[in-house]
């Protein structure tokens, strides 16, 4: 881990409940994030949320331009005001955003203070754009983090953790309390770093997310009498895998090799 140094920078605006924001204002923290991330000038940086620019300043204090995508109309008019052309602020959803249209600049980097409520589903959307991307840095509930960089055999380890795990490699970076934000959520934070993997292949997500649903839908199940009966009816008999295990116990490699197979069958079966 990190250990960033104590202080705060001061934060005016006042967070909407809807938009899930809570301003990020420990300056050892931002820095700490920023050395992470580690910017250089001429990449396709993307801030996903600036809110009040806590971490668009720093990063705008290592790169000339940035751009950044925020849905608060009203924090989007301070922050074109105080950063003029070295902002290219997109004012929408982020998950409504195709980040494909960015593309041209480069491949993304893509970094963000993420309003919890959108983290999970706006993480598996950018699963389809992982070949245009360099890498990711996230702050993220700090649940959702143990979730993603969890192993095998520990009560962390699901669906979403195997996952993004087949198509990243997953880093929790640095550790951050409430008090680093105004106001300050209910639980701890933690960054994340994620890198695409180069060699999935062609696993389709959809193949590899309904193999999950079957196999941690009843997770405390042994496999014969969740996942494995559920392969047979597709047609995949033998598996290797042991039929008292259960789904917590199977590796990221194995679920993507079940993952492979289910996806050559010409037709399955609802």
């Amino acid at each position: 881990m990190i250990g960033p140094p104590a202080g705060r920078v001061a934060v005016k605006p006042v967070a909407r409940k809807r938009f899930g924001q809570h301003f990020l204002v420990d300056r050892g923290v931002i820095e700490a994030i920023v050395a992470a991330i580690a910017p250089m000038p001429g990449e396709n940086l993307i801030e996903i949320g600036p809110g009040d620019a806590a971490l668009t300043a720093v990063l705008l204090d290592r790169v000339p331009r940035l751009r950044a995508i925020e849905i608060d109309r009203d924090l989007a008019a301070r922050l074109r005001r105080r950063f003029g052309e070295r902002l290219d602020l997109v004012e929408a959803d982020v998950l409504s955003v195709d980040f494909r249209d960015f593309a041209a600049a480069g491949p993304l980097r893509l970094v963000g203070n993420l309003p919890y409520n959108i983290s999970t589903p706006l993480l598996v959307r950018l699963i389809d754009c992982r070949e245009i991307t360099q890498d990711l840095h996230f702050m993220l509930q700090r649940e959702v983090v143990d979730r993603i960089v969890a192993g095998p055999g520990t009560a962390a380890y699901g669906r979403l953790g195997v996952l993004l795990q087949a198509y990243y490699d997953t880093e929790s970076l640095i550790e951050v309390g409430p008090e680093a934000f105004d106001p300050p959520p209910r639980v701890d934070s933690a960054v994340i770093r994620m890198l695409p993997r180069r060699d999935p292949g062609s696993v389709p997500v959809p193949v590899l997310s309904q193999l999950l649903a079957a196999g941690f839908g009843q997770r405390r199940k042994m496999l014969r009498k969740t996942l494995l009966p559920w392969l047979q009816v597709r047609g995949i008999e033998d598996t290797g895998l042991p039929p008292t295990a259960r789904a917590e116990e199977v590796p990221v490699a194995d679920w993507i090799a079940l993952a492979r197979r289910l996806a050559a069958i010409p037709v399955a079966p609802d």
